[in-house]
Order: C-alpha cells, then structure tokens, then sequence
C-alpha cells in the first residue's frame, strides 16, 4: 500500500469512516486511494500508544473530505455516525454504499455511490465517481466546483435527478450558492457551515399585546433561514436567553456556537412600520450590514423578504444571477393581517402562562387568519399543533375525538398545499401517534418532518420524542445531536435526549441530559422524575424520594411515589398517594394507574385499565414500548395484543 500517511500529525486528504469488521472489503478501497496518490488516513494507521479518540478526532477535523462507507454493519456503528455527522456539518462528506444498503436516518439527503456487487469494489465501473467526486473536493476547495453532469446517484439506475454531489448536511452545493459558500470561506477544511442567531427584535412600540410583531417577525426570518441546509439557525429558546441580557454579539455567538448574530427592532405607529436590523460578526462584534426598513404596516412581508435576503447574500455571497429563492417562508401567505393574525396566535399559545383560554384564542387567531387567506399552509399546520393540545389538555370523550379529527384534517390540509412544510408532517405525526394512537402510520410523517426540518430544533425535537416511543434510538440520538448544536440553552432539547436515553436504558447518558435541563431550567419537568426513577433503580430509594418531592408533575410525582412507598413496604402512604392521583386526574390517569399496578405486582389489574386506557386514547400509551415500569407484564399475551393494536409490532 503506499502513501505517505503520518500519523504523527493525523493529517490527511481522505478520511475513511467503516465498520472495523468491514475491513477486508474496505481496504481495497483504500489501496486503490492510495496508489492513486491520495493521503488516506484510516484506524489501520494508529500504532502502540497513539490515544485513538485523540488522533482519530485530529484526522477527521483536518482531512479535506470524509469518505463513508455503507454497509449493513455501518449503519449501526455509532462511530461510523458520528464520523460521518462531523463530515456532513463540515460540508466535506461523500458516501458510498458496498452492499447497496442505503444510509440511516438524517443521511438520506445526501446522494451517495452504490459499489455493491462481488470481487473487489475499487474494480467496478463506478468506482471512477468515487474518484471524481473525491478530486473534486480534495484538489479544487475555495475555487468554483462546478460537478457539471458527473453526478453520483442514489442507485444503479442512472443519474440521481439532481445531477450532482451532496456534500453537507443534505443540503446541495449548487454552481450558485455552492460556490458562494467555498468562496465565503464560511465551508472549509478546518471551518463549520455559516450560522447565525436570530435575537429576538426588540419592540419599541411600547403600547400593550404589541411585542407579538417584532417576536413574530424574529422566528419568521428564523424560519426562512432554517430552510437553507448550508446555515444552521440558533433556535428562538437559545437565542431568547439574551433577551434581557447586556452581552456583547461576541458574547452571545460565543455563548451559541455561532458565527453571527442578526437582532433589530420594530417601531409601528399607526400604519407605518420602522425596522432596524443589522448583522454583527461574531467574532469581531463589527457590523457586517445594519439598514433601516420603512414603510406601511402592510408591507411587513416584504420587509422580513428584505431582511432575509441580506442576511443570506452576506452568508452565502450571492445567489445565481436575479434568484432569491430562499428568502420566503415556506407556506406562508401574501396577506399581511393574515400574517398579523398568524404571529398573534402563534404568541398566544407559547405563553408559559397559557391555560385553555389563552389556547382557544390562539386557536381562534389561526382560524381568523386561515378565513383571510386559505391556502395559508402553515397557518393550518399551527393550527392542528393547537387543536392536538386542547383535546389532550382540556377534553375527553366524543369532545376529545372532535378535537383530533378536525386536528388531522388540518395537519393534511397543510401537507396538501405545502409538500415541503416540517410542520405539517409533524403536526400529522402528532395528532397520528398521541391523538388516535397509531404510531404505525406515524412514522412516515414524523420521518418526512426530520428530513424537510433539519435546521428546526421544535421539530428535531418532536421527531426524537417519536423516536423513542417507537424504539429507533439512534435515529432519534441523530435528531436530537442536530437540535443541541441549534438550541444549546434549551432546557426542552436536554429533556428530550434525557427522555430518550431513559427509553434506550442507558442510564448514565440519560442523568447527565436530565442534569443539564435542569441546570438550564431548574423547574423543568420530568427530568427530576427520571433521575428519581434511576435513583429507584439502583437501590438509592432516598436519593429517589428527594427527587420526587421537586417534580413539578404532579401526574409524574404521585404514580412513582405511590411505586417508592410500596418498595419500600409503605404501603398506606402508597395507597394514599395513588388515591390522590386518582382523585385528581380520574381516568385521565388510566397508564399511569397501569404503571402503578404493574410494579404493585397486581398484573391482572394492570392489564386491565391498559385495555380501559386503550378504549379511552389515553396518549401515555405511546411509552408502553419501552416503559421499564411495564415490563412485569410485558410478555402477557393481551400486553402483547395491545401492543400491536398501537402498530408497535
């Protein structure tokens, strides 16, 4: 093999990411890189007493190009994703596939090279694209890749319909915006795709219910800019950490892990509307851009279009000559008080303190702004988000299959007028999975939700919940890596990765997601509620008992106190507090009764209210798959039956 590989430095052009027991397959690969002339740097390198995290993290921040290879091993290898995760948010990521298995979850956007077939890979006729694909990146970054027709496609069937390489993040590096970002700088060897944190606009207007305008205006233009695969868009959350803050933008991006930080304010007098935004690096805190946008109130939507364009020539240089694809929201609306009554449902239920009033007027904003404008897709997609939470929160009964109905034809109704919408798909997932308890048909929904919203932390996050309902792990692990890099001040974003590690029964990896959701807000529920349940389950019942005295649930707290008192032999201050539940929630507390009796080893009884539980659409029984407090009846044929009536097997 030759090559002069140094792993004293770990620097390479190509990195190679595989499975160790593909080995035999891969190195002829490798062999044939190398003779080629390429520096290729793969674990084969590493020599007695070189520390293997160290330099291989060394090889991978530092080669030109990650080439991953495939296989049905691969995809299952948590280094091998990892790997490839760096090399895809680096922009520097080709794939290729040696037994036609096609790439997990969250890489399915970026089009690889399928070298499946018998004998040696490097001898197959495509092995020349892997080549090309490969020069191109290595020998020509920071000058116009131009891949013309020397496409790679997702099969042996031809060209790929999009007639070129997929390097970053599933996003496509075309002859316009590709080259603009090479040219930027803000994609290369050493460097991460360009990214910036929308602050929220400061209102300085000043009159009561005004400050919906500038919050709405905000997490439009984040929106619009999540769209661009080659940005990645610190979540509102994150970003809204700073609100009151007097950080510096160097602060604030250094705080995100961003490049630039986009903040302004709006002024409305009458029907006049005053914007001010500017752009600051970073890393300097100097202006890149600051402009004032006037005009008629009317005019908001051409104001957010302005804005967005500035924001995404400065990061992405220009696009091709008189485009300005990308600056719009994707099914938004042309009507600006359809827009104004969008924002102000939107507000109305993302108030901390919402209760079924604030609720219903969110609900009723949305449908006053779908009257003006009925195409408006992601006016229906919020609004079936909203309908799904009343029928949980507030109904039961007939009242609670009218709201899911009328949620789900509202979900279909934005996926109809906008195919590209994240929101409608994971509206559709929701209202699928937890309203009529068909996590079977949820699942392509939520899937397409991950695919179309790769740069929104709400939805990434929403699909990892999903993930670990139905047990897909390290799919869900993907989604929610992708949505801390984008809101890493959200407590919600921790919680769920600690959600799903709890799910996954890797304890150690839950505590410490549940730990920092709590350091970031110490009030937040359910995460003192798993530790609380570890705790129980490594014999430290004091240490559980603590925990579940600060859980703010109370529909958490009784069930796994009433669990505790008994384990401890308790058993009137269990009865008392499973009493209480029951006193408080009635049978909307049906699974959690279930738990209860399950771990009380009343088995029969447990069963039983699962089927009650089952007959009313109790939503809890989307945890039922993995939920540890079940697994004393998990093998009972009816346990069983249930399962399957829920699509989990």
């Amino acid at each position: 093999m030759s090559g002069d590989n140094s792993i004293a430095d770990a620097r390479a052009s190509i990195f190679v990411s595989y499975s160790r027991s593909d080995r035999d397959r891969v190195l002829p690969v490798i062999t044939a890189l190398c003779d080629r002339g390429h520096s290729v740097w793969w674990d084969g390198l590493l020599e007695g007493g070189d520390r293997f995290s160290q330099v291989t993290e060394t090889a991978l921040e530092t080669s030109d190009v990650v080439l991953v290879v495939w296989t049905r091993t691969s995809i299952n290898s948590h280094w091998v994703r990892d790997e490839a995760t760096r090399g895809r948010d680096r922009g520097r990521m080709v794939s290729v596939s040696l037994d036609g298995t096609e790439p997990p979850l969250g890489f399915r956007q970026i089009q690889y090279i399928d070298l499946s077939g018998s004998g040696d890979p490097a001898k197959r006729s495509r092995f020349a694209e892997v080549t090309a694909a490969l020069d191109k990146v290595e020998d020509k970054a920071g000058t116009d890749l131009n891949f013309g027709s020397a496409g790679v496609s997702s099969s042996t069937t031809g060209l790929s319909r999009r007639n070129a390489i997929f390097l970053a993040g599933g996003g496509f590096l075309a002859a316009g915006a590709g080259v603009a970002l090479w040219r930027s700088g803000l994609v290369s060897g050493s460097g991460t795709p360009g990214s910036v944190a929308v602050m929220t606009f400061e209102d300085l207007t000043g009159g009561p219910g005004t400050d919906y305008l500038s919050a709405g205006l905000s997490e439009e233009l984040r929106a619009i800019l999540s769209r661009h695969r080659q940005l990645a868009v610190a979540a509102q959350t994150s970003s809204d950490k700073f609100k009151e803050s007097d950080a510096t933008a160097g602060e604030i991006a250094s705080a995100l892990g961003v490049q630039h930080v986009l903040e302004g304010s709006v002024r409305s007098e009458g029907d006049e509307l005053r914007v001010a935004a500017r752009l600051i690096d970073g890393t300097s805190d100097l202006d890149v851009w600051s402009d004032v946008f006037s005009g008629q109130i009317d005019n908001v939507l051409s104001v957010q279009s302005e804005i967005a364009t500035l924001v995404v020539d400065s990061l992405l240089a220009s696009f091709s000559s008189g485009e300005i694809a990308g600056t719009e929201r994707i099914g938004g609306t042309d009507n600006p008080e359809a827009l104004n009554h969008y924002l102000r449902g939107t507000a109305l239920y993302q108030q901390i303190s919402s209760n079924q009033a604030t609720d219903e007027a969110a609900l009723a904003a949305l449908d006053d702004a779908i009257a003006l404008d009925p195409q408006y897709a992601a006016a229906h997609a919020y609004r079936a988000r909203v309908l799904t939470a009343l029928g949980n929160r507030y109904a039961s009964g007939e009242t609670l299959a009218s709201y899911y109905e009328r949620a789900m034809e509202a979900a279909r109704r934005s996926i109809e007028l906008e195919p590209d919408l994240a929101q409608g798909y994971d509206s559709l997932g929701s209202v699928l999975a937890n309203g009529k308890l068909d996590l079977a048909s949820a699942k392509r929904p939520y899937e397409r939700s991950f695919e179309l919203g790769y740069g929104n932390a709400d939805i990434l996050t929403g699909y990892t919940f999903f993930a670990s309902y139905i047990g897909e792990f390290d799919d869900g692990r993907a989604a929610i890596a992708r949505a801390e890099r984008l809101d890493p001040l959200n407590a919600g974003v921790f919680r769920a990765d600690s959600f799903l590690e709890f799910a996954a029964r890797d304890y150690p990896a839950a505590a410490a997601a549940a730990r920092r959701a709590l350091s970031l807000t110490e009030g937040i529920s359910i995460a003192n509620r798993i530790l609380g349940d570890i705790a129980r389950y490594e014999g430290r019942l004091d240490d559980a008992r603590e925990l579940y005295a600060v859980e703010p649930s109370t529909l958490s707290r009784l069930p796994s106190l009433a669990i505790l008192e008994a384990q401890e032999g308790n058993r009137a201050a269990a009865d008392q507090a499973f009493a209480e539940m029951v006193d408080a929630f009635g049978d909307n507390s049906l699974y959690q009764q279930a738990q209860v009796q399950a771990q009380w080893g009343q088995a029969q009884e447990a069963i039983a209210t699962l089927e009650r539980a089952l007959d009313a659409g109790d939503a809890g029984l989307v945890l039922s798959r993995s939920d540890q407090n079940l697994d004393p009846i998990r093998h009972d044929a009816t346990f069983v039956a249930i399962q399957k009536r829920l699509g989990f097997e």
